[in-house]
């Protein structure tokens, strides 16, 4: 019986975590994301075109991971 009751437990708090942690990691990358922004229009402007576009790569695919985490995060609160 108290191992269930640890399982339950652990459950919950990793649930608790959940639900912390991914709002944070939306965030985070959001931030992110518009860092790398801002380090595309650099490289752009010294003349890297090619690392530009790579950065902005980089950015549409932190976007795509933050649309994934908020479907997550909207399966959790359901």
């Amino acid at each position: 019986m108290g191992h269930k009751h640890k399982h339950d437990q652990t459950a919950l708090n990793d649930l608790t975590k959940l639900h912390i942690l991914l709002p944070h990691w939306i965030e985070h990358n959001a931030e992110h994301a518009e860092s790398l922004r801002e380090w595309a229009g650099r490289a752009r402007e010294l003349g890297l075109e090619a690392v530009a576009e790579q950065i902005e790569v980089a950015v549409e695919r932190m976007t795509a991971c933050n649309e994934a985490l908020s479907a997550a995060l909207e399966e959790l609160e359901r």
